[in-house]
């Protein structure tokens, strides 16, 4: 395929959905249904694709993994600790 001089981390995304109420923030999370990480709580997310944008991506990832569909999204952060996904190195 190619051969790159420098490895490539994969991209990923994760979907913060949250609501207030009676002062209270509540957050949206899934239950892994593979590895790694099998039934721990998460954010619901996963893999972006070579040629789709991040918001394209955490959108689709939002609706397969909990059937939400949301118009409008803020990216909120970007996660890059190291040994974060133990199959290999990944940005999200």
């Amino acid at each position: 395929m190619y051969n790159y001089k420098y490895p490539r981390p994969a991209v990923t995304v994760d979907a913060l959905v949250y609501t207030k109420e009676e002062n209270r923030f509540w957050v949206l999370l899934i239950q892994r249904g593979r590895q790694p990480f099998k039934g721990t709580w998460a954010l619901p997310g996963g893999f972006a694709g070579i040629d789709e944008l991040l918001e394209t991506a955490c959108k689709r990832e939002l609706q397969e993994e909990t059937g939400l569909k949301l118009e409008k999204m803020n990216q909120f952060r970007t996660f890059d600790a190291i040994n974060r996904d133990p199959r290999h190195r990944t940005i999200s």
